[in-house]
């Protein structure tokens, strides 16, 4: 009876996850002219095909750079060469783990397996995932208004502004989670907040650090507009680089929550709302987002040859679980 609780608990979100993508996989494709798709994309120029293949491999080389910089402003000796390694191994793991193991729990326990000190391991996880986030809400602020002077009935507006002034207030509150009351200290989950709180101002209250590690996040959000800036040329598709520096950014944002599989379903639906506003067709939007996952797969791919390298043992759900219950433990849900 354990046994069948455990399969049923850990296929379960494997389950939901993938009929929510076929969902909004058919939901996305119900309207749209398939066979106009098809055209496009058998018209696709190959020279920007393969400068979408080469941006998409630079995304990895992005994210590496962007946790070591985290961990240097930890002060976590790693050598970049390691850390991109398992960041690589990371991302390979985020599009073939079903349920909700994800790649930021396989970082954790890589690195905690590596030698990194748990607290460590943790939060240079989660303090990279902030400053990726934040710096999104940042990018999509300050080109608004660009977009803005040419299609001013956008609605929600005031989102991206509000979520940005939201994310400064939530980094701001993640550097006094060590000013709990005394007699709390003994806690485990107190002394991991307190740990979250130092390595938060170590991350954003140093400007070497902060403008690094925030510059490099940036890059990464435009590097992914580039890409599918590039795609939309490949297949003649009317897209200015100013409306995916605005609209991809947000479509990025969705595809992080974990409600699909590696984005899928959620990425269609979205592209095909955000680009839509500035009169790109359903199925031209459909397209791009189809061949953009299938690119960020493509590139993701080899971190599983990078995970044979390291001469590791098969990861073990169980383990990586572990790994992400003691994350919980440790610094709450901040």
């Amino acid at each position: 009876m354990n046994v069948r609780g455990d399969m049923l608990k850990r296929w379960f979100p494997w389950a939901l996850k993938g009929g929510l993508s076929v969902g909004l996989i058919w939901w996305a494709l119900k309207d749209v002219d398939v066979a106009a798709g098809w055209e496009q994309l058998k018209g696709i120029d190959p020279a920007m095909l393969a400068a979408a293949v080469a941006l998409g491999f630079l995304q990895i080389v992005v994210g590496a750079v962007r946790w070591h910089s985290v961990l240097l402003a930890l002060k976590t000796l790693m050598k970049l060469s390691h850390s991109s390694r398992l960041y690589y191994v990371s991302c390979f793991f985020s599009i073939v783990l079903p349920g909700a193991v994800g790649a930021d729990a396989v970082r954790m326990w890589l690195a905690r397996r590596e030698g990194m000190e748990l607290s460590s391991a943790i939060n240079s996880v989660m303090l990279e995932r902030v400053a990726t986030v934040f710096a999104l809400f940042i990018l999509v602020a300050v080109t608004q208004p660009m977009l803005l002077a040419r299609v001013p009935d956008i609605p929600g507006t005031w989102v991206f502004p509000l979520l940005t002034a939201a994310g400064l207030f939530g980094i701001l509150l993640l550097t006094v989670l060590d000013r709990l009351p005394e007699r709390l200290r003994h806690m485990r989950l107190v002394r991991g907040l307190a740990h979250l709180a130092a390595d938060t101002r170590r991350l954003f209250f140093r400007p070497r650090w902060a403008t690094t590690t925030m510059a490099i996040a940036i890059f990464g959000h435009i590097n992914l507009a580039m890409m599918v800036w590039v795609l939309a040329r490949g297949m003649q598709i009317e897209l200015s680089l100013l409306d995916c520096l605005v609209l991809v950014p947000p479509v990025i944002l969705l595809m992080t929550l974990p409600i699909s599989i590696a984005g899928w379903g959620v990425r269609e639906t979205a592209m095909q709302t955000f680009l839509g506003f500035v009169g790109v067709a359903n199925h031209s939007s459909v397209v791009i987002s189809v061949v953009f996952g299938l690119l960020l797969t493509l590139a993701a791919l080899p971190g599983g040859l990078v995970w044979l390298t390291l001469g590791g043992n098969k990861v073990r759900l169980a383990d990586v679980e572990a790994e992400e219950a003691a994350a919980e433990k440790e610094a709450g849900t901040a």
